[in-house]
Parts: C-alpha cells; structure tokens; sequence
C-alpha cells in the first residue's frame, strides 16, 4: 500500500545509500548469508510463485509453521483463521513478538521473473477466482521470519527470554491482526513486552533500513456513504429528490474537511473512490452509493474526519429538503486500522543500533510522503506495547540510478503487477536487523 516517490526522493536516497558499508560484515551477516544461499533463496521463490489471498493462506502457512518446528519452535496453528504462533523460550526474560504478514494480493503477475506466480485461487470473500500475486512484498518477510528462526536459535548462548514470532493473515484487509487478537491471542501466549515488525519497500534501495520516530503508516477506514432520494421523471426533477446531485454536493463538501478543519501540518486524507447511482440517462435514481477510504496519523484527526463525514452528510440531506429518515447514512467499515505509531525511545535507540552493527549509510530516518495503512497497531494499541515498525529497502541500485536520469523506468510502486522486489539484499538485510533488535532487547544479562 505505498505510494510512488518523488523524483527527488530518488536523488535523496540515491546519494546517500549508493554505496554498501563493509565496515561491519561479521559472523553473523556471513551466517545469514550462506543461509540464503543455501535454502532461503529457494523458499522465497517458492513463496512468490504460489501467494495465495487474504484469510487462505492455507499452504503458506503449513510450510512456516513446518519450517519453524524444524528450528525448534513451539508452533500453534490456525490461530485467528491460518494465523501461525512460534514460542522459542529460552531462560528468564523479556517476551519479544516479530511479525510478518503472508497474504498476496488478487492480480496477474507481470514480471516476467523465472519464478512469477501463475497461480489462480477462489476468494474466500467475494467468491470469485482471481490469479494471484506477492506484490507488496509480503514473500519477503515470510522468509525473513524463517531466517531469524535458525540465527536466534544458533545465538541462544548470547540471549534470555522468550522470543515469539508470529505469521500474519490477511493483512491486505486489513483483518489478519484483528482476528488474531479476537482468537485471544495474549491470554494464550503471553503478552509480549516488545513488538517489531517490518515492511521491504519498493522506494528505498536494497538493504537500507529505515525507521521514523512517528508513524509509518497512517489509519485508514473504509466508509460508505449511501444517499437517499426520491425517484422522479429525467424530465420532471421538480417531482423527486435527486441523489446524484446531493452525492456531488457531499463529495465536493467533504473536501473541506481537510483544508479548512484540519491544521496545516496535520496530515489527512479524505477520498471518494467510488460514486455509483442511476441505470438510464432519462431516469432519476432513488439511491446513491459512495466509497471512500479516510487516513490519518492519529485518534484526533480521525475523529474530525469520521464526524465531519456524517455532519456534512447528513446536513446536506436536510438542506435537499430530505425527511430524516431518508437522511445519508455514513457506516464505517469493520476494514479499519488505526495509526501505526512507533514508540519514540524504542525507535531512537534501534536506530543507533542499526547504525552501529550496518552502518551509518546504511539507516535513515526519512518520512513517507504517502498514508498507506497497516493493520499491525491492532497488536500494539489496546494493550499498549512498545513497538517499532521499520522499512528494509527492496529495490536494485542500478535501477534507481536508471530511473534518475531517464534511462530506464519509473520504479514500480507496491501493488503494481511489474512489482518486483531484489531478494538476496532485502531478506538478508531484514534478517540482520531483526536478529541485531532481538538481541538487544532479549540480553544475556
């Protein structure tokens, strides 16, 4: 769910990151290393030719709970639908989560990769069959989360605690988190006292880790807007009350919303992706249905937004001439996630971790400029756990620089079918930042 950068964002990160820091190579990159090598490798292209779609992940996760067993985890599955839960206890200490999500996306690969996805597979949801494709990434930190297994399982002489790693579902719905902490999922396996995840992205350079003291990503709801009217003669207007005139009037009036009750500097975002009414040109409907999605950074701004959506919605009704129990009516989807929000102390002293075992060029701080959306603050929220989302960067060098200066093509954005990933640099460089977090938050002492 990310957004294309700008062409100075690529100067940006082009500058700064085009050269790969060697100052700290140690044993543990080189383990990580021959461990893609010798299997990662072919469980990522495994993984990207055979996704499968939000709440099926059926085959995904039987082959990571069966490669976490493998590493000596205590593995339950099917928790919160085809959720996977991996304990490895080892001695007294912190309780520390790592996340990843496993779902694709309902979209015809084109690529053009030896290993794309031909794969088609029924939606659960909708019914319908679709191909299917990995393109937001979620291949990568499925692998990732294998290869974090065995290096925590081979340091287990250098760490305490108990280390809980968990495959997501469905987070392309926004749904997989939420069903898990419905399945009860702390009561069960404990509350963790730290909670890290990570997304590859496709606008930052392979292997560069970035981490923000704010959010990440931003909350996102899903709303539908549905406006009442009364059917009427194309050539008679006077006799109904048109809809798709009071739709008009509450999409042009909800852009307001932000412009004028937000503060400048506080981001929100409020589009209509959706506006259906009517079936014939002579013929004023009696219904209209409009689709939004509404994002922000914080419970404030959503509220503005959620409440300025039905007070604008429904006043417009009332200035129709509508009676109240044909007013607009504003449902806010269960499809909803709050803001990810990285907690500052935590994201601070990662970040100057991160800077000393990979190097100082190889971290940043950077903003996006985009409001995708993320369902994992529904781990992190309500209770409240310390936690820190981090980008690994998923894209060729060389093809930054292509894209720089014209010679080649604009770098393609998350959930685009050309989406591709450089595997080898972003999984090994994802493996190594989470094991380097994990060892600092689990000590031996």
């Amino acid at each position: 769910m990310k957004m294309h950068a700008t062409k100075i964002c690529f100067i940006f990160y082009f500058l700064i990151f085009s050269s790969v820091s060697l100052a700290n190579i140690n044993n543990l990159l080189q383990s990580i290393q021959t461990d893609y090598e010798n299997r990662l490798d072919a469980l990522f292209k495994d993984f990207h030719a055979h996704p499968e779609l939000s709440l099926a992940e059926f085959s995904t996760a039987k082959k990571i709970a069966k490669a976490l067993r493998g590493h000596g985890f205590q593995v339950t599955e099917n928790v919160g639908g085809t959720g996977v839960v991996a304990l490895l206890k080892n001695g007294s200490g912190p309780l520390v989560m790592m996340r990843a999500d496993m779902d694709g996306l309902p979209l015809k690969e084109k690529t053009n990769l030896s290993y794309a996805s031909k794969d088609m597979q029924l939606d659960p949801v909708t019914g319908n069959t679709f191909p299917v494709m990995h393109a937001c990434g979620h291949d990568v930190h499925i692998t990732a989360l294998i290869g974090t297994a065995k290096q925590m399982v081979d340091l287990k002489d250098y760490w305490r605690g108990t280390l809980m790693l968990i495959a997501q579902p469905a987070e392309e719905r926004v749904l997989g988190a939420k069903n898990m902490m419905n399945d009860n999922l702390w009561e069960r396996f404990g509350q963790p006292d730290y909670a890290l995840a990570f997304h590859v992205s496709s606008m930052l350079p392979s292997g560069v880790i970035n981490v923000v003291n704010g959010s990440p990503y931003a909350g996102a709801d899903t709303v539908d807007i549905y406006v009442h009217g009364i059917g009427a003669h194309g050539a008679s207007p006077h006799t109904g009350k048109d809809p798709i005139v009071l739709g008009s009037q509450i999409v042009n009036s909800l852009q307001t919303l932000v412009s004028r009750e937000l503060p400048p500097r506080q981001p929100g975002v409020v589009t209509v992706g959706a506006f259906h009414s009517g079936t014939k040109h002579n013929i004023i409907s009696d219904q209209a249905h409009l689709q939004l999605t509404v994002r922000n950074t914080s419970e404030k701004t959503r509220d503005t937004l959620l409440n300025g959506i039905k007070r604008i919605s429904e006043n417009l009704g009332r200035a129709a001439g509508l009676p109240e129990d044909k007013l607009p009516e504003v449902v806010v989807s269960e499809e909803s996630t709050p803001p990810t929000l990285n907690d500052e102390k935590l994201a601070i002293r990662l970040r100057g971790l991160w800077k000393e075992k990979m190097g100082t060029d190889q971290v940043t701080s950077h903003q996006s400029d985009g409001m995708g959306a993320e369902d994992f603050p529904f781990f992190t929220t309500e209770p409240k756990i310390p936690s820190v989302y981090f980008a690994v960067g998923g894209t060729n060098h060389e093809y930054f620089k292509a894209a720089l200066d014209g010679s080649g093509p604009p770098i393609p954005s998350h959930h685009s079918p050309i989406f591709k990933i450089e595997p080898k640099p972003s999984i090994t460089a994802g493996i190594a930042a989470t094991v380097y977090a994990l060892m600092d938050l689990l000590p031996a002492s």
